[in-house]
């Protein structure tokens, strides 16, 4: 029989922007475990700029909206609105992107099966014949230029909307460390977050910090881990979805319990 609450026992740091930890510290809690809203990376409307002023204005010349994140969703709803050009496609990077989009214009999305980043979106069928295609990339300020770069071998002409920034909180890990119980696992569900929680932490909180169990939805991010110094590779959810995440842990968790045993 299936345990409804696998992660009884189990303390999660769950690290998103604050608007966005909700609904993966329920599900934590739901299944039995202590989750902790600790945000590692803050969301900040970006400077208003020409290029995005003139944006609303322009949405009938593109032929295809690319979305980085559920953020890129909402910062692009707070510029355009909700009326897009019929012949528009849009595409998301990633399940949970997919669904911020679906939720906002209610229209199909492409977006791939597996994975969630740029290489697993360029894998998808829509997106290899794009010869003479102009397409818009909504995302935040900076990040990886790999998919603009792939859209442009492929023929498309790019233009980016950037459409918030973002970054590091202010402070330190002390809540996180004196916490009670102290986190069993910290989520990072991006290389940023991961950074931000490495340089928020200073002295022996680093100490501290290296020695948790990081749970990630990317080998990026279990990379990047490891050249930071932690001492435990880090967990890779096999899907990057909310619920992936939480199955990972309670496969975690079952995999201590049995060996303690």
């Amino acid at each position: 029989m299936t345990d409804p609450r696998p992660l009884t026992g189990v303390t999660v740091a769950v690290t998103r922007p604050a608007a966005q930890t909700g609904g993966l510290c329920q599900l934590i809690e739901a299944r039995g475990g202590t989750a902790i809203a600790f945000p590692a990376v803050e969301i900040l409307e970006a400077e208003q700029s020409q290029p995005l002023s003139s944006l609303p204005g322009r949405m009938d010349q593109f032929d295809m909206a690319i979305f980085i994140s559920a953020n890129a969703v909402e910062g692009a709803a707070r510029l355009i609105g909700d009326r897009l050009p019929a012949a528009l496609q849009l595409a998301a990077v990633g399940d949970s992107t997919r669904r911020a989009v679906e939720r906002r214009w209610r229209r199909p999305v492409i977006s791939p099966a597996q994975g969630a980043n740029s290489e697993a979106l360029l894998a998808t069928a829509e997106l290899q014949q794009l010869r003479g295609r102009n397409i818009i990339i909504f995302r935040g300020q900076g990040g990886r230029e790999v998919l603009a770069q792939t859209l442009s071998q492929r023929g498309a002409a790019v233009e980016y909307a950037e459409v918030y920034r973002r970054a590091r909180p202010a402070g330190d890990l002390s809540r996180l460390i004196s916490h009670t119980p102290p986190p069993d696992l910290i989520t990072a569900t991006s290389n940023e977050i991961l950074r931000n929680l490495y340089d928020m932490a200073g002295g022996a909180q680093r100490d501290w910090l290296l020695q948790r169990q990081l749970v990630v939805i990317s080998a990026r991010a279990a990379e990047l881990a490891a050249r930071l110094g932690f001492q435990r590779p880090a967990i890779v959810t096999a899907e990057s979805s909310e619920q992936g995440m939480v199955d990972t842990m309670a496969a975690w968790r079952s995999d201590n319990r049995n060996n303690n045993h």
